[in-house]
C-alpha cells in the first residue's frame, strides 16, 4: 500500500497523529475531507473510512475520556431507557466489524502500524469498559435490556478474533467480562432476533470453557432453523415477516456464528450450520443484486440508520472466500466500494467526528427509531469484514468488475436468478 495514498485518504493526518489524537476538539481528525476522487486503491479507501469511524471512539476510551467527550445524542422519539447504554452499543458494534482486520498479523506497513495501534486501543477499551471504577465503565447493570444486544456484539467480536481481542486481556479483565455476561441472563429476550443475542453470549462462554445455558442456544437456533425460515434465503424476524434489512444486520450472521462455534457440542449443530451457511450464501445473492448500477441500495424497513450494515452477509462470505459461484470478488468489491462512497460523505460525520443518525448526511434524523442513539450507528462496521483478508488476497488485487445490476441495465448478459429449497 502506498504511504501517500493512505495518508491522502486519511485526510493528510499522519498515522500516529490520527490514531492518538483526541476528538475532544477533534477538528484535525474529523474535518479533513474524504475526497471521492481518490480511487487508486479500494483497500486504502476502506481502511481510511473504517479508521475515520473508529478513531474517535478508540482514541478516547483508551485514555478513559470517552463519556466525557462524546455527546450521546438520541433519536427525536427516544424512549425512556438510559442513554448511557449507547457507549457499549457503539463499542461492541464497532469491534464486531473490525475484528477480522484487527486479527491480521502486525507488519511494518502504514496500514499495519495503524492496525496495531487501534488494536491496542481496543484492548484498553475492553479493560476500562468492565472496570467499575473507570469513568468509561459501560452501563452493564441498568434497567435497560439493550445491554443484551450490544454485549452480544462484543461477544461476536471475541469469537471473530479471539487471539487479537480476547487472549491478550489480563485475567482480571477476562473475569470481569465473564461476570458481566453471566449477569445478563436475567434479561428475557424478545421473540425475535433478540433470541440470537442471548445465544451469542452463551456461545462465547461455551467457547472459553465457561458454563453456558444451552437452552438459550438451542431455543434460538431452532426457532430460526425451523419456525422462522420463510424460504429462499430469508428469515422472518419472529412470527410475522417484515420487509427490512434485519436478515443482514443480525439474523444470518448471528445464526451462522452461533452454530459455527457449537459444532463441537453435537452433530445436530454441524447439520444446522451447513444449512444456515447455504441460506446466507443465497441471501448474499439478493444483497449483491440490491446494489443499483450507480451504487445505491434499497432503503427499506426500520433501523435504516444502520447504513451499510445491511451487507454483512455478503461481506462475510467474501471474507471466507465462499461467495456464490456466479458472483466474482471483483464485482463484490466494486459494488460495496460504490455503496461506501455514497454513504460516507463529509456530512455523515459530525464536526467532532461522530457518525450522525441517518443513512447519508446530516438531515435524516427522522429515520431514527425510538431505540436509536448515536452509538447505534457503529453497526455500520459490519460490512467491513473483508478487510480481514490480507492486502495481497485476490479480493483486493483482482480487477474491479461490473456487478449484476450494471450488467442488467447495460444490456449485457448476466446470470438469471432462481429460488432455492433449503
Amino acid at each position: 500500500m502506498k504511504r501517500r495514498l493512505l495518508l491522502k485518504l486519511l485526510g493528510g493526518a499522519g498515522i500516529g497523529t490520527l490514531a492518538t489524537s483526541l476528538p475532544i476538539d477533534a477538528k484535525a481528525e474529523s474535518q479533513h475531507e474524504m475526497k471521492e476522487s481518490v480511487t487508486e486503491n479500494d483497500r486504502s479507501y476502506w481502511v481510511a473510512i473504517l479508521t475515520k469511524i473508529a478513531s474517535p471512539i478508540l482514541s478516547n476510551i483508551s485514555i478513559q475520556q470517552w463519556r466525557k467527550n462524546m455527546p450521546m445524542e438520541v433519536s427525536p422519539t427516544f424512549d425512556n431507557r438510559d442513554s448511557g447504554v449507547g457507549y457499549l452499543e457503539a463499542f461492541g458494534r464497532l469491534l464486531a466489524g473490525m475484528a477480522p482486520w484487527l486479527a491480521l498479523s502486525d507488519d511494518d506497513s502504514d496500514e499495519g502500524k495503524l492496525r496495531e495501534r487501534l488494536r491496542k486501543q481496543a484492548l484498553l477499551g475492553i479493560k476500562y469498559g468492565v472496570d467499575p471504577i473507570s469513568p468509561d465503565y459501560f452501563t452493564w447493570r441498568g434497567a435497560s435490556s439493550q445491554t443484551l444486544v450490544d454485549a452480544a456484539h462484543l461477544a461476536l467480536a471475541f469469537l471473530r478474533a479471539p487471539k487479537a481481542l480476547w487472549e491478550p486481556l489480563d485475567e482480571l479483565t477476562k473475569k470481569r467480562v465473564v461476570e458481566e455476561f453471566k449477569l445478563l441472563r436475567k434479561i428475557k429476550p424478545n421473540e425475535s432476533n433478540w433470541l440470537l443475542f442471548a445465544a451469542m453470549i452463551e456461545t462465547f462462554l461455551y467457547s472459553i470453557n465457561e458454563d453456558c445455558v444451552r437452552e438459550k442456544i438451542d431455543y434460538a437456533v431452532n426457532k430460526f432453523d425451523q419456525e422462522w425460515y420463510v424460504g429462499d434465503g430469508w428469515y422472518s424476524d419472529g412470527a410475522r415477516f417484515s420487509f427490512d434489512h434485519y436478515n443482514g444486520y443480525v439474523i444470518h450472521n448471528m445464526q451462522v456464528e452461533v452454530l459455527r462455534h457449537n459444532r463441537s457440542a453435537g452433530e445436530k449443530y454441524k447439520e444446522m450450520f451447513d444449512r444456515a451457511y447455504k441460506r446466507m450464501q443465497r441471501y448474499a445473492h439478493h444483497l449483491e443484486r440490491m446494489i443499483s448500477p450507480e451504487g445505491h441500495y434499497l432503503v427499506v424497513g426500520r433501523s435504516s440508520t444502520y447504513k451499510n450494515a445491511a451487507f454483512q452477509p455478503l461481506a462475510a462470505v467474501a471474507l471466507e472466500n465462499r461467495l456464490p459461484e456466479d458472483i466474482s470478488k471483483g464485482q463484490v468489491r466494486a459494488a460495496l466500494t460504490a455503496v461506501l462512497k455514497h454513504i460516507f460523505i463529509d456530512k455523515t460525520f459530525s464536526p467532532s467526528g461522530w457518525l450522525r443518525m441517518g443513512v447519508v448526511g446530516d438531515r435524516q434524523e427522522n429515520l431514527a427509531d425510538y431505540y436509536t442513539n448515536a452509538g447505534s450507528m457503529y453497526v455500520a462496521s459490519l460490512s467491513f469484514l473483508p478487510l480481514g483478508l490480507p492486502d495481497d488476497d485476490e479480493f483486493w488485487t483482482c480487477a474491479a468488475e461490473k456487478w449484476t445490476s450494471q450488467k442488467a441495465w447495460g444490456a449485457e448478459q448476466f446470470p438469471k436468478d432462481y429460488y432455492v429449497a433449503y
